[in-house]
Formats: structure tokens, sequence, C-alpha cells
């Protein structure tokens, strides 16, 4: 049990890699706040926990909401005792690939990917170092590692965390460790768009060298290592985890 006695808040558990990563860390011993603008699927992904034997709470919030972002924090340690983890992993993509965003589609992106996550930690920090030490870990893309055909927006935002990343490693140790995983196109809700076009799909699949999609639990799986105290010695890192994208 690589989390028993940590405590964990996971934005985004509603989905994707983030609901993954909740069932994960819950499953290494964690107990899970589940954080989600739709509280329905905050709820089912707690429920799913519970069901397994974990102990977890749901939690609607709104990670660009500063006040937001401090109520989840505080409604975690009031029910667990204390924090020990933070996992950003609530994120948007733009709503269609557009080479020039309207700048409401662009902020709509950078607040969410880029401000939410600041907040979320922003927040979380006096709580980590008051449980001892503790580890966050945000979810940039290999599009912040290199261009895509995604979005100018979707890009630098994700860009921008990984800048982020190393920033608040070197500032916030060695109280709390900060690292952000850069997944490869993974077969979420949030993608199932762009994977339906055909076109789009065969060419994003010829850039992963292992011949296929990532699966959510694989990203969740890097977070569990990156999250535990098998990772003591590792911060400021964007770790890639895209089946070979970003080496080639």
């Amino acid at each position: 049990m690589r989390m028993r006695g940590k405590v964990a808040i996971v934005t985004g558990a509603g989905s994707g890699i983030g609901r993954a990563t909740a069932l994960r860390l819950a499953a290494e011993g964690a107990r899970v706040a589940c954080v989600d603008l739709a509280l329905d699927a905050a709820r089912a992904t707690a429920a799913a926990i519970e069901a397994a034997g974990g102990e977890a709470v749901a939690l609607g919030a709104d990670v660009t909401d500063e006040r937001a972002c401090a109520r989840i924090v505080g409604d975690a340690v009031a029910r667990f005792g204390r924090l020990t983890t933070l996992v950003n992993s609530a994120g948007v993509r733009p709503e269609r690939r557009d080479p020039a965003p309207p700048p409401r589609e662009w902020q709509r992106v950078v607040d969410v990917n880029l401000t939410g996550t600041y907040l979320a930690s922003r927040a979380a920090l006096p709580a980590l170092a008051a449980a001892g030490g503790g580890a966050i870990t945000n979810l940039a893309s290999i599009y912040g590692l290199t261009g895509g055909s995604l979005s100018p927006a979707y890009a630098a935002s994700k860009g921008a965390v990984v800048n982020l990343t190393r920033q608040m490693a070197l500032q916030w140790a060695p109280a709390v460790r900060v690292n952000c995983v850069c997944p490869g196109v993974i077969e979420t809700p949030m993608t199932a768009p762009l994977l339906e076009d055909p076109a789009w799909r065969e060419a994003a699949l010829r850039k992963h060298p292992v011949g296929r999609f990532g699966r959510p639990e694989e990203v969740a799986a890097a977070i569990l290592y990156l999250s535990s105290d098998e990772a003591a010695f590792v911060t400021g890192v964007a770790l890639p985890v895209d089946g070979g994208y970003t080496a080639a």
C-alpha cells in the first residue's frame, strides 16, 4: 500500500485521468477528496472508491475560483485531518482546433489549465507544509513540450504548467515536492471528439512509436509514483507518459 496514511485531493476526478488517479491512489491506501466541477461525477468516483473499501469524499468546485480552492482544502482537512497530496488534473481542451482562437476561448483554456493549477496549489501549500511535507503533481501534456495540432491556447497553457511546476519545485522545497506528467494522446472523454476524426486519429497514432494511444490508468500509475514516498528525491520533473511521442 504505497499511499497508506496519505490524504489526497484530486481535481478533475469525475472522469478520465483524474478519475483513474483517484481510484489508483485510493487502491494504494490514500483517503481521497474527489473534486470536480460536475459534482455528480465526483460523487460517482467517490462511490466507486468506497465500494472498493476505500475512503473518499466528493466535492464540487471550480478551480478558477480562489475561494473555492480554499474551501476544498479546508473541507478535505476537516474530513481527513490533514493533506499530504494534491493532483491537479482539472483541465479543458479548446472547443475546436483553431490556429487563432478568439480571446474568450484563449482565456477559458488558460484560466482552467494554468490558473486553476496555481490556485489549487497555492491553497494547498499551507496544509501540505503543516503535514510535514507533501507532493503536488500537475497535469501538463506533450503539447507543453512540443508543438501540436490542437490550439495555441492549449499548448501555451500546458507549456506554462511545465515551467510553473519547475518554479514551484524550486521555491517550495524542501517542504513540498512538485512534479508534472506530460501525457501523450490518452483515450478519455476529453479526447473522444478528436479521435472520431479519422485523419486526425491516424496522424496522431503515427507519432506514438508504441503503436497505440494511452489509457488513463497508465498516466495514473506515473502520478502514483510521483505522489508516493518512492519519489522522495524527485522534484521539478516533467515526466512524459507518451508512448515515445517526444522521443522522435
